[in-house]
């Protein structure tokens, strides 16, 4: 071991020392010129593998909308809470009974508590919820962040009428009181008030949280919080922390209808924000449609695979009480529950897609050289699709593969595996082999929430990053983890048993090539942070699209995932909304399944850049040329910062190559 290394290690035991009161003072003060940089340990050992501790998994269970709308009452519920327990389904994980729209009429007594039609809920909700319990299951309700639910405005055929004042705008802590007191578990909060009113949902569903644990002090219970405003506010900016899973999309079948593959992938393309879950945080695809009408056997297993690689809620929207055993196998198949409910805590990400549709998804799992592999075939045609190991943040040894569905062992291979894969389905892997080495930066100050500067990445990407700390109580404690200027994200670290006891939890980050720095920010009583472990997922690398006159990068406003958003310039950041991948076919990648798109193939000057789903459009594809320029392949115009312009948000178009620095581009 290198004298440098033993010194990092002093340093270390020297903070832990300084942090849990050892009398060293003075060595520490010996070593204030280091500040609150980090010490890269190429000869430390990685801070992760043998030290993980699980977070609090996705919430498992089943929500009433998709098979009933808004036409239920404790029959119905009843019927299907057994129905969780009898088919096997409860056993295999699946614990919350979540009552959705439809329940409440919007009435309040003279005090303003909610009251609810005892002809339909026979003892009131209370009620409903004790025989929840009474079969080991938890319970959830549904409500609206505004004044007026969903139900107001898109009344259901055959439902409830389209009653006003079902949301809880003006009584916030009041109905969450009221919620806790009646024993529900989880509280799913929709947005057609809060939509319909132009409430601000970032500010809203914060208030919301904090009514939540004002409620709690008075009840002594608590909800977990479901964030229902479907991705309107990008939300894997903020709501990590704020609740426990927040929708990115809406519905995959607005009433009680036959779903669609193609609803269910659109859903699945927008819930992939792999930098918002983590710590028992987790991007919402919305309730599941497996065994509903319209899906096939084979569909049924790709949605679900779908929903496991990104570690999704899985909350289940069939008649329990009448499925069918092929269903059921499907919904409790132990082995994709199991990547599902990883206590990583990690989505998957895409790791590559060699040929239009033919894609490869990537989840790390806990432990060493671990991985859930989805090979998605998105074509007419059957086809074969490789997964690399090197793509997905492994090295080239020979790995297992294991035929999840099939609950086969394929054998061990070498750099990769390639299989067929049928039209429209997918194939789930699991793999086990080598994890790729990374770097360990320690913190070498007092510091329990440090600043880690200096963290280098060899190309622009999603990178796993574990992070080791101690927790000495006995509840998780809180803090923020900011990437360079990207937004902070709020993170939750579990017990560790003492305050001496360091275990390690991950989370996926985007860096730019080259220098990073990841700061920690207390959220009252913080954990010890020691040290983060930085590894490459090789599939995800690409590179940053920067201005020459600006020194900009390309970007998308608040990692908006929304078509037809206009490109800007913006400070370089690393964010994965200026994270682009140049494809073989001439693509400029964002967010793994977005293009950079000449609106309307438009060819005339001042055509807007924008985002849009990737479809093979020449107007999609760009060349970047020697003189520094990038030209759309449609009209050849150059890309452009408009009116030569270099400050945060200035918009892209198209415009006629000129020479100017505003049309100069260096990928880094």
């Amino acid at each position: 071991m290198s004298p440098h290394s033993h010194t990092a290690r002093l340093r270390g035991l020297l903070k832990r020392a300084a942090v849990h009161g050892a009398v060293l003072g003075l060595a520490v003060v010996g070593l204030a010129g280091v500040g609150r940089s980090a010490t890269a340990l190429t000869a430390e050992p990685t801070a992760v593998s043998t030290n993980q501790i699980g977070v609090a998994p996705a919430p498992m269970g089943w929500a009433s909308w998709n098979t009933f709308a808004s036409v239920i009452d404790y029959a119905t519920i009843k019927a299907q809470a057994d129905a969780l327990v009898s088919s096997g389904m409860a056993a295999a994980g699946y614990k919350y009974v979540n009552i959705d729209e439809g329940w409440w009429l919007g009435t309040r007594d003279s005090s303003g508590n909610i009251t609810v039609d005892t002809a339909k809920w026979p003892g009131g909700m209370k009620a409903v919820v004790d025989y929840i319990h009474s079969k080991g299951l938890k319970a959830g309700i549904y409500t609206d962040a505004g004044k007026n639910g969903c139900g107001y405005y898109y009344p259901t055929p055959s439902g409830t009428p389209a009653a006003p004042n079902t949301g809880m705008e003006g009584h916030n802590q009041q109905d969450l009181e009221t919620f806790q007191n009646w024993g529900f578990d989880f509280l799913k909060i929709d947005w057609c008030g809060g939509d319909a009113e132009g409430l601000d949902q970032e500010t809203t569903y914060k208030a919301i949280r904090d009514a939540n644990t004002a409620a709690t002090a008075v009840t002594g219970r608590s909800l977990v919080l479901s964030l229902c405003e479907w991705g309107t506010g990008n939300p894997w900016n903020w709501a990590a922390g704020t609740g426990a899973m927040w929708r990115t999309s809406t519905d995959i079948v607005y009433y009680p209808d036959n779903p669609t593959m193609a609803s269910i992938l659109a859903n699945f393309d927008k819930s992939l924000h792999p930098a918002a879950q983590h710590t028992g945080y987790y991007n919402d695809p919305d309730m599941m449609t497996v065994g509903m009408n319209g899906l096939s056997a084979a569909q049924n297993r790709t949605h679900m695979g779908l929903w496991a690689i990104s570690g999704a809620p899985l909350l289940a929207g069939n008649n329990l009480a009448t499925m069918s055993s092929t269903t059921a196998s499907i919904l409790t198949n132990s082995e994709v529950v199991a990547i599902d409910q990883d206590p990583r805590g990690l989505q998957g990400v895409k790791v590559a897609e060699d040929s239009t549709g033919l894609q490869v998804y990537s989840k790390i799992l806990s432990g060493t050289g671990k991985r859930a592999v989805l090979l998605l075939n998105r074509t007419s045609a059957a086809a074969n699709i490789t997964a690399r190991w090197q793509d997905m943040g492994l090295t080239t040894a020979s790995a297992a593969v294991r035929n999840v569905w099939s609950a086969s062992n394929a054998g061990s291979f070498a750099t990769s595996y390639t299989t067929s894969v049928p039209a429209g389905e997918g194939v789930l892997l699991t793999v086990s082999g080598t994890e790729a080495s990374g770097t360990t930066y320690e913190d070498t100050t007092s510091a329990t929430t440090p600043a880690f500067t200096g963290v280098t990445a060899s190309a622009a990407g999603t990178k796993l990053i574990d992070i080791t700390y101690a927790n000495g109580g006995t509840a998780d404690r809180k803090a923020t983890l900011q990437v360079g200027g990207q937004y902070a994200q709020t993170l939750a670290f579990p017990p560790t048993g003492s305050a001496t006891t360091y275990r390690t939890v991950s989370v996926l980050a985007s860096l730019a090539k080259g220098s990073n720095t990841l700061t920690f920010g207390a959220l009252g009583t913080a954990p010890d942070i020691d040290a983060v472990a930085v590894r490459a997922v090789s599939g995800t690398n690409g590179t940053a699209v920067v201005g020459t006159g600006s020194g900009r990068c390309l970007d998308f406003f608040k990692s908006t995932i929304t078509n037809n958003s206009q490109a800007e310039l913006w400070d370089c950041g690393g964010g994965q909304n200026q994270t682009f991948t140049y494809t073989s076919r001439s693509e400029l990648v964002v967010y793994g399944n977005k293009c950079l798109d000449a609106y309307n193939s438009g060819t005339a000057n001042g055509t807007k850049v924008v985002l849009w789903d990737c479809n093979g459009g020449t107007n999609q594809k760009w060349t970047f040329n020697s003189n520094g320029t990038v030209t759309n392949n449609v009209s050849g115009l150059c890309l452009d910062a408009s009116g030569a312009a270099t400050a945060n948000g200035t918009l892209i178009d198209l415009w006629t190559c000129n020479g100017g620095s505003n049309q100069q581009w260096t990928r880094n």
